[in-house]
């Protein structure tokens, strides 16, 4: 993937994957909010002013993924995995009325900030190297010129440094004992040690630390899935950002728990759309979530999460987490075979994968074999292929918060089709992987969360 630079020899880990942040986008929110902080801490001495830059899709739908809030949030030294969303507004407001910035992470000297003048939307205006493009600047005194950064918010919360003409790879230069670039070779290791993708997965993850590092960050993002839809499911009233959309989820919580005594296939989907719908109500209210493996899809991968913990007899904590290193195994490879950028993809990219993903993690724990989960992700991306990232008013919430609860319900489909097979099909998961990368690079710029085409421009207009 020329774009992202990413190296497709260069591991990924599950940490990599799953973060645990705030809504409502993980490439407009999140990864611009590392991207301040990052500019703000390599600043070799304290500036006397900074700017921000914003092009393509973060200039185009900035303001609806709240671009803006959280350039505020990583200048002042803020960090998606930690500040309170509860603070937030708070944060911003005396920002703006002060008309000063604290300078990074140190939070020790301010800068002054107006931020008609200093964050500039260049709508329109693309840079090269990613749709996602940031440029940062800093002055100092006594100097003319400022100290200048471009950053790229590559999907995910991930953000890469630098120019086109850098040469620096998303991933880590660790050694990993059973290393996998694609869903073939994925296939051959467990073939060859007569392993499962989740052990596969594990194993790798010693690179970095002890496996019982990694069961308690799975704990966590497992935790904090749990307490998304908890919380999901417990709010009412308009989300913010003025198309006035009604939360639901608390009333359809409310509902089904009356109909608990007739739980039969219907009732059990309604469930699962409501875990996902309560997630993503939280996304758009900029509530704590768990990019899996973007916030726009950050309701399908803990839906179908639930539903195992919820529905399936004998599910347990062993089996939450080799979901979840069942999925990341998929994660990985459109990571480094094609995008998870909608501003790239689409919503293929998003909603897609977060499906692919999940209908492989659901087919581990209910006992399939290597070659059924590796079928189970390609159905779950094959019948989402072309899927458009048009949201109105720039918003994570038309078609985003329905869209999740459509994947998740896919994404079981998918996992118990595959079950019902040997693991012998006909379109390999590496097959769609290369088929989605093609169709997002064809796909037209404003199906690709520019909010210039499809639902963004026609319900406007009726």
């Amino acid at each position: 993937m020329t774009k992202s630079r990413l190296d497709a020899a260069a591991a990924i880990s599950v940490m990599d994957l799953f973060t645990i942040g705030i809504g409502p986008s993980s490439s407009h929110t999140v990864g611009p909010m590392r991207a301040a902080l990052l500019f703000m801490d390599s600043l070799p001495a304290h500036p006397v002013r900074v700017q921000c830059d914003l092009y393509g899709s973060l200039a185009l739908t900035g303001h609806g993924h709240a671009t803006d809030s959280a350039i505020l949030l990583g200048l002042s030294g803020e960090r998606p995995e930690s500040v309170d969303p509860d603070t937030i507004p708070a944060i911003l407001r005396a920002i703006r009325n002060d008309g000063r910035i604290r300078a990074g992470s140190a939070h020790d000297q301010w800068v002054p900030f107006e931020e008609a003048r200093d964050l500039l939307f260049h709508k329109g205006e693309f840079l090269e190297a990613h749709s996602n493009a940031m440029r940062f600047s800093a002055w100092f005194a006594g100097q003319a010129d400022p100290f200048t950064c471009d950053y790229y918010s590559i999907g995910g919360g991930a953000v890469l440094p630098g120019t086109p003409a850098s040469d620096t790879p998303l991933g880590h230069n660790v050694v990993q004992p059973y290393p996998f670039s694609s869903g073939a070779e994925m296939l051959e290791r467990g073939e060859s040690t007569g392993l499962s993708i989740a052990t596969l997965v594990l194993r790798n993850e010693g690179a970095w630390r002890t496996q019982g590092e990694t069961d308690a960050f799975l704990d966590s993002v497992i935790d904090a899935m749990s307490a998304s839809i908890d919380r999901g499911m417990a709010q009412e009233g308009m989300l913010p950002g003025g198309l006035k959309v009604r939360r639901r989820a608390m009333a359809i919580h409310q509902r089904l728990r009356l109909q608990r005594d007739a739980l039969g296939p219907a009732q059990i989907f309604e469930w699962v759309s409501l875990f996902a719908l309560a997630v993503n109500e939280e996304n758009a209210a900029g509530g704590r979530v768990v990019t899996a493996p973007t916030n726009g899809a950050a309701g399908v991968i803990p839906a179908v999460l639930h539903y195992y913990r919820r529905f399936v007899p004998g599910a347990d904590r062993d089996g939450e987490r080799r979901f979840l290193l069942t999925a990341a195994a998929i994660g990985f490879l459109y990571k480094k075979r094609a995008s998870i950028s909608a501003a790239e993809m689409g919503c293929q990219g998003e909603v897609g994968v977060a499906c692919s993903m999940a209908a492989a993690g659901l087919a581990a724990v209910l006992g399939g074999t290597n070659g059924q989960i590796e079928n189970a992700a390609e159905i779950g991306m094959e019948h989402n292929l072309g899927l458009t990232c048009d949201p109105i008013g720039g918003l994570v919430q038309i078609p985003c918060i329905e869209r999740n609860t459509m994947g998740a319900v896919k994404a079981i489909n998918a996992a118990y089709l595959a079950l019902q097979g040997d693991g012998r099909h006909i379109v390999s998961l590496d097959a769609v992987i290369e088929t989605m990368r093609q169709t997002g690079e064809d796909m037209a710029s404003r199906y690709k969360e520019t909010s210039l085409g499809g639902l963004a421009v026609n319900v406007v207009e009726c």
